[in-house]
């Protein structure tokens, strides 16, 4: 492989592996569909860094405004 490929978002990498391009490096949630169907296969497993998920730190005040409070809610982890 030659060369060198920048992209600025993440559908026009997905778009460059799905037609050959090269390998991409992105969040396994956002292929799992496609590899799924087997249009694209995960490669160096073993060197993927694993997401634990977001982490929001903010200070510990009593009252947050209502749009911080919702986004707050909005972020928080809720199993099913």
């Amino acid at each position: 492989m030659e060369g060198q490929l920048t992209f600025n978002n993440l559908p026009s990498r997905i778009d460059a592996a799905l037609v050959g391009l090269g390998v991409i490096y992105v969040p396994e949630d956002s292929v799992a569909e496609l590899v799924a169907q087997g249009k694209l296969e995960c490669v160096l497993e073993e060197w993927s860094a694993y997401f634990t998920g977001y982490h929001l730190y903010y200070p510990s005040r009593k009252q947050h405004t209502a749009a911080f409070s919702k986004f707050i809610d909005a972020v928080r982890y809720h199993p099913t």
